[in-house]
């Protein structure tokens, strides 16, 4: 199967990064805003040029703003989010609307603004993930006619996770680190990955520390020491501003002792276009993540089809509660109840949980069709909706609808 296209954007507060993936490419590239270079950041503002309807973006806009003594609109994303309105020229602009002009920008920078193709994918990864931020973007791809199944946003662990188990066998043999590291704090992330489960559950585990201070090298020292004290790791990635500058002198042994390590800023919007190969090709991706976002249950149904009685899942474990949703529909014999399996991903034993369907009309076995929706509403609990559907011309529906909230 082919890919096809794939655009991976890292979205933060001030920059944003851009990596493309296609058939035929080993691993995803990044763009640079100078060729040859590795300027991978790109400033997440706009601005308008004087009494036209045109605009600038990232470091071309600050200069134009800054030679014209024209407003520059920074902190595009967060004005975006909180539906922020900016003035411009004694006229008022939703700060959504010049996200989108400048997402739209970006969209056409890897492909030297050649046009969207019907397979292309689309994957955002931002620092920290809620519903006004999903919204947000899939307004976006409301606004550019992006099929909303062919764009998937992901947080920066998730994002961690697809790029650190895409690497080499050597490289995520054992567990994987990363140190992400900015003008707020540091966070260490310990990837860990259950072999003994097919497919292999993968959780990563989430530390804090504030900005280094007095002498950085010898501080990290001890964090890297003691973050990583006890654990068999293959790789460790150094992500961030905060990184900068010939300063890790003392740590880097400490990093490097038994393992390999990586230095780099690009990593997330490169693990975004390898999450969205992953969902391209679901079948080939031998794990599932159970991240802050993910459902940590399968929920089925047990069902006899073509004469075999086999289970249909309708949630499944590792996906995101936000995009996860199942639907089927059933024909009863002479119950009046449903049973739905919750099962853990690390476990091979189920539960039963009952559901019985009061006041449903007594009817010939066989003659009760019911259609089941289940629709996350958090990440332990579903929502249930089952209607009765009747049964063709021979039984009319009742019209009725029950609906169960199942927390697990």
């Amino acid at each position: 199967m082919q890919i096809g296209r794939i655009i991976g954007i890292d979205i933060n507060d001030k920059n944003a990064m851009i990596s493309y993936y296609t058939d035929g490419m080993s691993e995803p590239a990044t763009f640079s805003m100078v060729t040859g270079s590795e300027v991978y950041q790109i400033p997440i503002c706009i601005c308008k040029r004087k009494g036209l309807e045109q605009w600038l973006f990232g470091e071309d806009a600050r200069k134009y703003a800054l030679s014209q003594g024209v407003p520059c609109v920074e902190n595009l994303f967060k004005k975006a989010v909180q539906r922020e309105q900016v003035e411009l020229e004694e006229k008022i602009f939703d700060t959504w609307e010049l996200f989108f002009l400048f997402l739209k920008k970006l969209l056409f920078l890897p492909f030297h603004g050649a046009g969207f193709k019907e397979d292309d994918r689309f994957v955002i990864t931002t620092e920290r993930m809620n519903q006004e931020i999903r919204k947000l973007f899939f307004l976006f791809a409301e606004y550019m006619d992006i099929p909303s199944k062919h764009l998937f946003i992901f947080d920066y662990r998730e994002s961690f996770y697809y790029y650190a188990l895409s690497q080499s066998p050597q490289l995520c043999q054992h567990d994987v680190a990363l140190y992400y590291y900015t003008g707020g704090g540091m966070k260490f992330w310990h990837l860990c990955h259950d072999k003994r489960t097919i497919p292999q559950v993968v959780s990563i585990e989430e530390k804090n520390y504030p900005p280094l201070s007095g002498d950085r090298d010898a501080s990290f020292s001890r964090i890297a020491e003691s973050s990583m004290g006890g654990k068999i790791i293959s790789s460790v990635y150094l992500i961030g501003d905060g990184f900068d500058g010939d300063w890790m002198r003392k740590s880097l042994t400490v990093i490097c002792r038994g393992k390999r390590a990586f230095l780099g800023k690009n990593l997330f919007c490169k693990g975004a276009c390898y999450g969205g190969a992953v969902k391209a090709e679901p079948a080939t991706w031998n794990y599932v993540y159970l991240g802050d976002n993910e459902l940590r249950m399968n929920i089925s149904l047990k069902v006899r089809h073509k004469g075999k009685t086999q289970f249909f899942t309708l949630i499944t474990a590792g996906e995101s509660w936000y995009d996860e949703s199942g639907e089927c529909e059933v024909i009863l014999d002479t119950e009046r109840y449903l049973d739905f399996w919750l099962q853990p991903p690390k476990s091979r034993e189920a539960a039963i949980k009952r559901l019985e369907l009061n006041d449903l009309p007594k009817r010939e076995p066989k003659t009760t069709r019911l259609r089941i929706t289940a629709k996350p509403i958090a990440r332990n609990q579903v929502k249930l909706t089952i209607k009765d559907m009747g049964f063709g011309e021979i039984v009319k529906s009742s019209d009725k609808t029950w609906e169960y909230v199942m927390s697990f």
